[in-house]
């Protein structure tokens, strides 16, 4: 009924607990989890999740905030997305909050990213930060709408959702949107239409209420979709249903693993 479209259960918190993890998914009717790759170092333990088990699907990508983790090439990229089990290309973007200086090897690591997704026809995980205008300028100018993906962790305004979801472009909520003083976000989770739409937990981090402040794991990917069902007044079968409908149309390459 739910899939969780972002998380990182690799990492310290879930992996040494992750029968339990998989689990509580069940319990929870979460049928599919998509493992993010921040990483190349990292990306042989993502994929061995993937391959052992159907329901963990993998990307491949560096997060724009390491910034000394070696620069991925295009023709690497393209290379480790060719696997089956990886759907998509990232996590990439821009991240202005954390931080600061020249930032110009951040904007080329992530035109280097919506490259290789062109390239493999896969779609882009993006982060975006304190820099949506500059996020949005390069989907452009690289013609990242050729191959769409999903805009993660939302915490943009409506007008930024309107102009990602032009570019192709999916929107997904985490656990953010269930907190009290989240106002604005809720108004753009009340608007995006369920057709653009994603749920994720992005855990171990930004656990939904009534979790906040413990590790977050997939299983709690469905208290984000209570919350949008109760902000739209819908049923939690509706949202369950349309965002599990469009994490399959955006991650073709997930069918094989339905």
């Amino acid at each position: 009924m739910f899939v969780d479209s972002h998380c990182h259960i690799n990492f310290p918190g879930l992996a040494e607990r992750l029968p339990d993890v998989l689990d509580a998914m069940a319990c929870n009717q979460v049928t599919h989890a998509l493992c993010v790759s921040v990483e190349l170092s990292a990306f042989p333990q993502i994929r061995e999740l993937a391959e052992r088990y159907p329901n963990i699907l993998a990307s491949v990508g560096v997060h724009p905030d390491h910034e000394d983790c070696g620069e991925p090439d295009v023709e690497q990229l393209v290379a480790l997305a060719s696997h089956s089990k990886v759907v998509a290309v990232g996590e990439t973007g821009l991240d202005y909050f954390r931080l600061t200086g020249d930032l110009e090897w951040q904007r080329e690591r992530f035109r280097t990213h919506i490259r290789a997704a062109v390239q493999s026809g896969k779609p882009l995980i993006i982060h975006t930060r304190a820099a949506a205008e500059d996020t949005l300028r390069i989907m452009r100018e690289e013609g990242a709408e050729r191959v769409g993906g999903v805009m993660h962790c939302f915490t943009e305004s409506r007008d930024v959702a309107e102009r990602a979801m032009a570019l192709n472009f999916y929107i997904s909520f985490s656990g953010i949107v269930t907190f009290k003083k989240a106002l604005e976000l809720k108004e753009v989770a009340k608007h995006v239409p369920l057709e653009r739409m994603l749920i994720e937990t992005d855990s171990p981090y930004l656990a939904p209420v009534p979790y906040r402040g413990k590790t977050n794991e997939p299983a709690y990917v469905r208290h984000v979709a209570e919350e949008i069902a109760r902000l739209r007044g819908v049923s939690l079968e509706e949202v369950g249903a349309a965002t599990t409908r469009n994490f399959f149309e955006l991650f073709r390459a997930a069918e094989a693993w339905r």
